[in-house]
């Protein structure tokens, strides 16, 4: 006798679609994961944004209320513009001067995440 997809197959499909699931809640149950970090309530909160932002973070470090826009929009908008009009300016400038600029931005980067990261 030749099996059909319905109703053989999908009630197959399905018993083993729902019995994956009940495990899976069961191993949840058990074993229940770690979501975030613990929340002491007697520290003071010290916000800390991702790695990914943390050269921006040590930025504006060194700019003061009055000029952190300065540092929080218009150095990183100016790098971000620079690095997409790349291959325009290529052609004028030579890849060379380019090339160097842009591996400048990165060790920035690099250096300033990392001593951010640090302290």
């Amino acid at each position: 006798m030749k099996k059909k997809f319905y109703p053989d197959y999908l009630i197959e499909i399905l018993f083993f679609a729902i019995l994956t699931f009940e495990l899976i809640l069961i191993l949840t149950f058990i074993f229940p994961p770690l979501i975030g970090r613990e929340i002491d309530l007697l520290v003071a909160y010290q916000p800390r944004p991702e790695w990914y932002y943390l050269w921006l973070f040590w930025l504006l470090r060194y700019f003061s209320a009055d000029t952190v826009f300065i540092g929080g929009v218009l150095v990183p908008l100016s790098i971000v513009s620079f690095l997409i009009l790349v291959p325009w300016i290529d052609k004028k400038i030579g890849w060379k001067f380019t090339a160097l600029i842009a591996f400048t931005f990165l060790l920035i980067f690099l250096i300033a995440t990392i001593i951010e990261a640090i302290s």
